[in-house]
């Protein structure tokens, strides 16, 4: 079975969000990116102990609902081989919007897909900062 380690939600004021997660729920902020370059989006990162969650402003409207949208932007599950599962997901009609040309050089390696009623989610071979790494052997051939 692959996993879910990622879920990324948009936001207008991401700090407001990371005061009140980490308030309410005791979340801790692994990391905060101000984008400064035009090349990435206003992030912050924290995590429960388990998964990552990155509360996104985003630069670009990779997801077709505008940059004033507010709410869940996509979720990234750990596969064992991007390269694999791509074509498996397109076959199924998930297609691909984004593509590992616009992985930025220091970012975290995923494929974008859109899958049934417009939810957008994301594939990597390796865990989101924040969240439990894989074990040897957790994801089952489901290929």
């Amino acid at each position: 079975m692959n996993r879910v380690r990622h879920i990324a939600i948009a936001s207008r004021d991401p700090d407001a969000a990371v005061e009140f997660f980490t308030q309410a729920m005791g979340w801790k902020v692994v990391r905060r990116r101000l984008a400064t370059d035009g090349k990435r989006s206003t992030s912050a990162t924290l995590t429960d102990g388990y998964i990552n969650i990155t509360l996104i402003q985003p630069r670009k409207d990779q997801i077709g609902l505008g940059l004033d949208y507010q709410g869940l932007h996509h979720i990234g599950v750990v596969v064992d081989d991007v390269d694999a599962w791509a074509p498996k997901l397109e076959a199924l009609g998930a297609p691909q919007i984004s593509t590992p040309a616009d992985v930025l050089p220091d970012g975290h390696f995923e494929i974008k897909f859109r899958g049934p009623d417009n939810v957008v989610f994301d594939i990597s071979d390796a865990a989101w900062p924040g969240s439990v790494p894989l074990q040897e052997g957790e994801l089952a051939e489901s290929r």
